[in-house]
């Protein structure tokens, strides 16, 4: 079933082994933060670290893997119509807009969307892992500077993941402006068997 994630919130949700996640970029530009956990132990998660040093890469796309913080495989990139996603930045934070964007007052965040998605799942808020940020155009220059661009993603274009152990997980529909070109807009998702 397709589902959409309204403008800056999230979703949550549980993906067999061998099922397939697709997440699309409806309107364009909209990055959607991924956590995936092991369903049978929520200790193991998605990492940022292993996948970029197994997959030897910090651009990750079709025909890659995403790897735990145990070292095993939890999802492959079996189609990615856009190429530019992004492992490197956090989830956007409350710590996020008042550190980087001088917002006092509370914002919408991925980190809060993504502890809110994952709650029916008893998975607290200290345990959610650096996101794959999929659409996320994050570039650096030769001195290291980090610079988020707009994301190069088209409206309807996608990625699918393919599940190689049972998950559970979350996406959001990204909260932070510069991260979408300066404007807000849905995420969707769908799972299924077969593609």
């Amino acid at each position: 079933m397709l589902k959409t994630i309204p403008i800056q919130s999230g979703d949550s949700f549980t993906l067999k082994k061998g099922q397939f996640l697709k997440v699309i970029d409806i309107k364009g530009e909209q990055v959607s933060d991924l956590v995936v956990f092991n369903a049978n132990d929520y200790n193991e998660k998605i990492s940022a670290g292993k996948s970029m040093d197994f997959e030897e890469s910090i651009l990750l796309t079709t025909g890659n893997f995403i790897w735990s913080n145990l070292g095993n495989k939890l999802l492959k990139i079996i189609e990615d119509t856009n190429g530019r996603n992004d492992f490197l930045l956090a989830p956007c934070s409350q710590e996020t807009f008042e550190i980087m964007y001088g917002i006092k007052e509370e914002h919408p965040s991925c980190f809060n969307n993504l502890t809110n998605a994952l709650k029916k799942f008893d998975i607290p808020y200290y345990d959610i892992p650096t996101a794959f940020n999929v659409f996320m155009n994050v570039q650096f220059d030769q001195a290291g500077k980090i610079s988020v661009l707009p994301p190069t993603s088209k409206a309807g274009d996608y990625v699918i993941f393919e599940a190689q152990i049972d998950l559970v997980g979350a996406l959001t529909a990204c909260s932070a402006s510069d991260s979408n070109g300066g404007s807000f807009k849905p995420i969707q998702f769908e799972i299924v068997d077969t593609i």
